[in-house]
């Protein structure tokens, strides 16, 4: 079954807290999801489907269905990292398309700043986890498994730090028109190469900010979005896809957007070089490289070329990206940035974003996310939405 244009996007809103000590986690959730509610003008009493992944808290939709005062018949709480919120999207279209719910809340939130959490230490991991006994001892870390998939990538297509630099130089672009961005200092190509090395190949400048806040997002029928004070988001197209170590025999150059990209551009109808603005998720910059040469922005090997020069700078070059200044600028919730990729790219349709880099008369759009590590095991989500005439 299609879900082409058989759900839509009607309220979108992004925690403005990047530091949040004196929140709960159910908090944040909540004040997310009063602030979709009342973007889209609807209530609690309208929503009857619920969606959250793993950082919900206590038992996800049971606890939170409940904290929320929600009458829900129907809750998913699939759970593939950041790209989570992406795939939310695509199950609540696909559980309205399918009748069983009509108005759809999807909510994200984290303290991960205020907790003290980073890329620099081994993530809590249970031994009965299938991986563990045999990756733990080398000591993967988040930052040096990217480190990793960049210096493979190097290797193989002569990628350089200087091209990755200009990622995180449309980011700093865009991010200083962002007053709730935390790095909004507009940045240069040598300002990064300058930045402290972290794990070679990757820079601090390289690396995503760590943030508290959240986001939530409103997915409904057609006929109730059209009903509302607001323009209408069409989801046009979804795929979503999981890449692992297939036993050892992985190749590190290439992300799961291999699979969810395709799939999503087959069933909205529309290819790469449609898309007037892009939401790509960038934990790293090296995730944003390779996820754009994954969904056929450029071949494989040429993202490098592809990124420099100010390429991904609205106004500036033919792909503006992460408008909003993305994970390497603007904040990283929960450690999970997928859910701000949609609600960029909600704002970007609506002609909501910031004047400075609004791209003119935005019709179709395009968000990617991940989850996990690139160099191990990670979900891809990948979304087209499409403003309706």
């Amino acid at each position: 079954m299609s879900i082409k244009r058989r759900a839509c996007i009607a309220g979108a809103y992004e925690h403005p807290l990047r530091l949040a000590p004196d929140k709960t986690v159910a908090q944040l959730h909540a004040e997310c999801a009063k602030g979709a509610l009342e973007d889209a003008g609807l209530t609690l009493q309208d929503v009857d489907g619920y969606f959250c992944a793993g950082d919900a808290p206590g038992l996800g939709a049971v606890n939170m269905v409940d904290y929320l005062g929600l009458q829900a018949r129907h809750v998913d709480s699939t759970e593939t990292g950041g790209s989570s919120y992406l795939v939310h999207v695509s199950h609540a279209a696909q559980a309205i398309a399918a009748g069983k719910c009509n108005v759809a809340l999807i909510t994200l939130a984290g303290r991960p700043r205020s907790e003290g959490s980073s890329g620099l230490v081994p993530r809590a991991s249970s031994a009965a986890t299938p991986d563990v006994p045999y990756e733990l001892p080398y000591g993967p870390l988040t930052l040096n498994m990217y480190a990793m998939v960049a210096a493979r990538h190097m290797h193989e297509f002569g990628t350089t730090s200087e091209q990755l630099a200009w990622i995180k130089v449309a980011a700093a672009a865009h991010a200083q028109h962002n007053p709730h961005a935390m790095l909004r200092a507009p940045v240069t190509v040598e300002d990064v190469m300058n930045s402290p090395l972290l794990s070679d190949p990757l820079r601090r400048h390289d690396c995503c900010v760590v943030s508290d806040g959240g986001g939530a997002l409103l997915v409904v029928r057609p006929e109730i979005a059209r009903s509302l004070k607001r323009p209408v988001v069409q989801v046009l197209g979804a795929g979503e896809a999981v890449k692992g170590q297939r036993n050892g025999q992985v190749d590190l150059s290439y992300s799961g957007a291999v699979v969810s990209g395709p799939l999503a551009f087959e069933e909205a109808g529309v290819k790469p070089s449609d898309i007037q603005y892009a939401s790509i998720y960038d934990s790293f910059t090296i995730t944003v490289l390779m996820q754009l040469e994954d969904l056929g922005f450029c071949k494989k090997g040429e993202g490098g070329r592809f990124v420099a020069d100010g390429n991904l700078i609205s106004g500036v070059g033919k792909l503006p990206f992460n408008t909003d200044g993305g994970g390497l600028c603007n904040n990283h919730p929960a450690n999970r940035g997928g859910i701000t990729k949609v609600i960029e790219a909600v704002r970007q349709l609506r002609g909501e974003a910031h004047p400075k880099v609004q791209v003119p008369n935005c019709t179709l759009a395009l968000a990617q996310g991940t989850g996990g590590q690139l160099g191990s095991r990670h979900g891809s989500a990948t979304l087209i939405l499409e403003r309706e005439a």
